[in-house]
């Protein structure tokens, strides 16, 4: 402890010359470039990010503060005129936000230390003295996993092209080459950061798979290498951890442009990339093998990797089995008549193909269950015509098996119930599947169910209760290895109960779904729909994981990464495998300390219990206050989001109706309340909780379970995260509103009394006191896009005064553009 203060002032030192001074540096060369009217754009944008500044410090609106600037810096008096130049504002600072990232990332290894006191490695040196931790730590290896799932949602705004660049600007910030800096700051202008065309599903998971390609291909094999290494060290079995899960193609859910075909296409890519990426590491393990003995062994794999990699004609089968059995003849060779010589390098691509397969990632099928219900009573009565998702839904279970012959079991063999509200969700989806053509033999298949509202979480113990005693999917579960996995989603119970009624119905879930399970000896493992920011499950996962109980399942740890995170937390080699590692390591203590959960205890748990009803019910009454959605949707880029260019699927579900918060995509909730700077679903109702308790005499109590339950104190210092990308001062002119002012007014009260309680809960005089670094960095990507979040508040302002179309194409177009680097900025935004 005493030596924290230290170390986090020598990253706050390192921070600010190693990240703020040289992408001021960088930033300054940038401005300088050689694009079309730089002369203009460079020289004014310096003088606009200072205007809005001080626009904001003294209250101004947005019309007041851009209007003012061309006044005073540039004499454009034509409409036009202004919105170009504003257009190219947010084409550099949109670059300038990935300047800001790739500084950032060069520095990453600096800033940030993996936690050696509670690593795999820790843990099993403490064991040489304690055979009890040493047996305990061998049993938790044998059962724990990671499961990363890279999912489809429309945050991830970089394509292949830009994440390119970013990963080479990195490589040469980190060694300071202006040369190349400069060319690839020439490069970054000129190269376009969208599509003209909304994505279709497939391109969507070509565009993610570039992750797979150059990041987790490497990172996750790297981790492996290193468990394998510290468990061969201590004489135990090598133990596969690292599981990865794709949803793009197979996610359906509220999304009518998944297609069965659209699932095939993209098992078949997924099985293309991995292969081309096992021939790239072939060539180099050929390069160095050229020994006798080996010569035919490795003509036979170069020819398979070849064909499977290159030919789209060939007929796909798994070959992981053969292909690991031929490496190990051409190890057993150098090892016996070569010295081992170059083993390791066959040793990495036999890893790989372990974790990998002839997959990649496993291919997660996910559909709302009253599209199944549709199905099933099509199935049940074939009078009934069948629509569009039904026919979907039926050749897509047909397809599975089919994936799964080509690509191997683990291809594609989770099914996921989103919405899942009774037992019969899932039983009729059995029932599909024996429907067509699957028997109960064969059914290789795990139905995930998804528990998202907090109705719905309330009722998930009972509904698994009659599963686990249902005769058929006992013998199903039997035949699956008694294993079970259950999702919980974050960000429709936020956007259903608020942040903290969200967090405490998934942990009181996990409570009784852990109980259930443990008393029917079925293994469970909780696959957790975690988002970007907070207010979808975001923020810091790990401590989550290193803070559950022996009261909540723990040794499978299994979540999304999605949108922005993914290219934030894991855009990098280095910065992928430090989340990894993070996560491996939360896994590892929680379970090898297994503590009883102290928020369980009568004390702590009515302390919870109240707070959580509190602040429900401050959250419903402001979702049903009448101005809530037109507030957000005069304000907030809310009706805009569905012309942006960026994915497949739509910004609510059942489109075409009038807008109702049910239907509305709880990435588009968060979205627009990001947009504002208002984060209303990272903080809104805490406040108003934490003060009741005060007033009924209860803090001490709360302090108590703030300073005992790390649980707890993730889930507040998370929620100050998202505060702090929050400001209320863009948006103060929204009081003088004539309609919305009051309800301007009660948002921010809350936001205000949700500081002041957080800060005194936590002994803290400012958000965030004690992560410097993060703070910092949030401070810093917040100024560089406070022109674009004004320049989104002038268009939309002038949306209101209802222009003539080409002005109103113009406007619309200049809040769309604004979006992509807000929420790029962020980082967990959206």
């Amino acid at each position: 402890m005493t030596y924290k203060p230290k170390i986090s002032g020598q990253k706050e030192a390192i921070f600010s010359n190693d990240v703020v001074s040289r992408f001021e540096l960088y930033n300054s060369l940038f401005l300088t470039l050689p694009f079309y009217k730089i002369k203009d754009t460079g020289t004014l944008l310096p003088l606009f990010i200072k205007h809005c500044e001080d626009g904001v410090k003294q209250h101004q609106n947005p019309t007041e503060i851009i209007n003012s600037f061309f006044e005073k810096f540039s004499k454009q008096e034509d409409a036009n005129e202004v919105i170009d130049l504003l257009f190219r504002f947010i084409q550099y600072i949109e670059r300038q936000v990935v300047l800001f990232d790739a500084v950032e990332d060069a520095s990453f290894k600096k800033l940030n230390t993996p936690d050696d006191q509670s690593s795999l490695h820790s843990y099993l040196s403490k064991g040489i003295d304690n055979k009890i931790l040493q047996t305990k730590v061998e049993a938790l290896i044998e059962e724990f996993s990671l499961r990363l799932v890279l999912t489809a949602h429309p945050t991830q705004f970089y394509p292949g092209s830009v994440l390119s660049i970013i990963t080479d600007l990195t490589t040469a910030l980190k060694v300071n080459d202006i040369s190349t800096i400069n060319q690839l700051l020439q490069q970054l202008g000129k190269t376009p950061f969208f599509n003209k065309k909304s994505p279709s599903p497939v391109d969507e998971a070509l565009s993610l798979a570039w992750f797979l390609e150059n990041v987790f291909y490497f990172a996750a094999a790297n981790i492996q290498a290193d468990i394998d290494e510290t468990l061969a060290e201590f004489n135990i079995p090598s133990k596969k951890v690292i599981e990865l899960g794709f949803w793009p193609g197979g996610d359906r859910d509220g999304n009518p442009n998944v297609h069965a075909d659209s699932t095939l296409q993209v098992s078949k890519m997924l099985r293309q990339i991995l292969f081309r990426c096992y021939y790239r590491d072939f060539r180099n393990l050929k390069r160095r093998i050229t020994f006798r003995g080996v010569e035919d062994t490795i003509a036979k794999i170069q020819d398979v990797l070849y064909k499977n990699a290159f030919d789209t004609s060939i007929e796909a089968e798994n070959i992981s089995e053969d292909l690991k059995a031929q490496l190990e003849e051409i190890r057993n060779t150098l090892i016996t008549s070569h010295d081992g010589l170059f083993v390791d390098v066959v040793d990495d691509l036999i890893r790989k193909v372990h974790l990998y397969g002839c997959h990649f990632a496993s291919l997660d099928i996910r559909q709302d269950s009253r599209i199944l219900r549709k199905a099933h009573a099509y199935c049940m009565d074939r009078t009934i015509e069948a629509d569009a998702l039904t026919v979907d839904t039926l050749s897509t279970i047909g397809e599975i098996k089919q994936i799964q012959q080509s690509n191997g079991a683990l291809a594609c063999h989770r099914f996921i119930i989103s919405n899942c509200q009774r037992a019969t969700d899932i039983l009729q989806l059995t029932d599909l599947f024996l429907f067509n053509g699957w028997t109960e033999e064969d059914l290789s298949m795990d139905f995930v169910p998804l528990f998202e509202t907090v109705d719905d979480l309330a009722v998930a113990g009972e509904i698994m209760e009659t599963l686990y005693t249902h005769p058929f999917y006992k013998r199903h579960l039997e035949r699956r290895g008694n294993k079970q996995d259950i999702m919980l989603g974050f960000s429709d119970s936020t956007k259903d109960g608020g942040y903290l009624m969200a967090n405490w119905s998934i942990f009181n879930a996990k409570v009784a779904l852990t109980e259930v399970s443990n008393k029917h000896n079925i293994q469970l493992a909780f696959f957790d729909g975690r988002g970007g920011p907070p207010a979808r499950g975001g923020g810091k996962t790990h401590r989550f994981y290193a803070s559950m109980g022996k009261e909540i399942a723990n040794k499978n740890i299994q979540l999304t990464i999605q949108g922005q995170t993914i290219s934030s937390q894991y855009g990098s080699i280095p910065s992928a495998e430090f989340n990894i590692e993070q996560l491996i390591n939360a896994g590892i203590s929680a379970g090898i300390r297994e503590k009883h959960n102290i928020l369980l205890d009568p004390l702590h748990k009515n302390v919870l219990d109240n707070m959580a009803k509190d602040s429900y019910d401050a959250y419903v009454s402001l979702r049903k206050d009448p101005l809530f959605l037109s507030y957000l949707e005069k304000f907030s880029p809310l009706t805009l989001l569905s012309k942006i260019t960026i994915s497949s699927r739509p910004v609510k579900r059942n489109s075409g109706k009038k807008l109702e918060l049910e239907d509305l995509r709880a990435i588009s909730f968060v979205t627009s309340w990001s947009q504002l700077k208002q984060n209303i679903p990272g903080f809104y109702g805490i406040g108003t909780a934490l003060k009741n308790q005060e007033e009924q005499g209860n803090w001490d109590k709360v302090h108590k379970t703030y300073q005992e339950s790390g649980y707890f104190k993730t889930i507040i210092e998370n929620c100050m995260m998202s505060m702090s990308k929050t400001d209320f001062s863009i948006t103060a002119h929204f009081a003088e509103d004539p309609e919305f002012g009051g309800f301007w007014k009660m948002l921010h009260a809350e936001y205000e009394l949700s500081k002041a309680m957080l800060l005194k809960l936590a002994d803290q005089e400012a958000l965030m006191e004690n992560y410097p670094v993060e703070k910092r960095s949030i401070a810093v990507r917040e100024k560089i896009v406070l022109p674009l979040v004004l320049i989104q508040h002038y268009a939309m302002a002038m949306l209101q005064q209802q222009p003539d179309e080409e002005a109103q194409q113009s406007y619309e177009k200049l809040a769309i553009r604004t979006v992509y680097g807000i929420v790029n900025a962020g980082r967990n935004l959206a």
